[in-house]
Formats: structure tokens, sequence, C-alpha cells
């Protein structure tokens, strides 16, 4: 499908395992608009998995990466984070999880909105 906005290749949000990749439309575009307000590139950890990968990785039984609504985005330095989690509350994204070393956003009607740490 190659590239899907100005930063971001379909390629990027697909499944380890099998290559499969529900990812939608809507949800790269709106990780764009998030991406525009950050002075940093995203790295995509995790995008859409399949049943298998998301067990293999320990992901929620009804995760959103399942339904293509969700990215995890590589956060190592404190300063990564601060500048990714502005952007996608700006962008307005409903769910933000702050982990370790990834940052978690989708918006999964199905979930609870805030910003959550993991």
């Amino acid at each position: 499908m190659g590239d899907i906005t100005k930063d971001f290749d379909y390629s990027e949000f697909e499944c380890p395992c099998c290559r499969k990749n529900q990812t939608t439309i809507n949800f790269i575009q709106k990780l764009q608009i998030a991406r525009n307000f950050a002075s940093i590139p995203f790295v995509i950890n995790s995008g859409y998995r399949c049943k298998k990968h998301n067990k293999e990785v320990g992901g929620v039984i009804d995760s959103a990466h399942l339904k293509g609504l969700a990215a995890d985005i590589k956060t190592l330095l404190p300063i990564d984070r601060y500048e990714i989690v502005g952007a996608l509350i700006k962008a307005g994204f409903p769910r933000i999880e702050i982990c370790q070393t990834w940052t978690h956003c989708d918006i999964d009607g199905t979930k609870p909105h805030g910003i959550f740490l993991k």
C-alpha cells in the first residue's frame, strides 16, 4: 500500500508474525496530525496485531491493536515522551498509555478515555 501520509508508510503497522495489516487509515491520519505537532519522528514498535501475536506479547484479549486502532511508539528518553504525549493530546487522542520504553495511543471508542501509566 505504501506511503499513507507524509511520515508513515502502511507497512510500519503490519503484524510482525503474519504481515497482516488492518490498521485504519483514519487512525494513521490522526497519528500524522500528532506527528506534525511533535518535533521528533515517531518510531512504531507495534501497530496491528493478529490474535496470535497479541497473545504472545501479553496484549489484552480486546486490544485496540486487534482492531487496527492503536500503535505503540518508541519512547526511551523523557524528553521524547514529553514531546510525543503532548502531540497526542493536541491531536485529540482519547486514550494514551505511558510505559517505560513506549507510549501507546488508540482511538478505540469502547475503551475508557484518559492517560494511563503502565
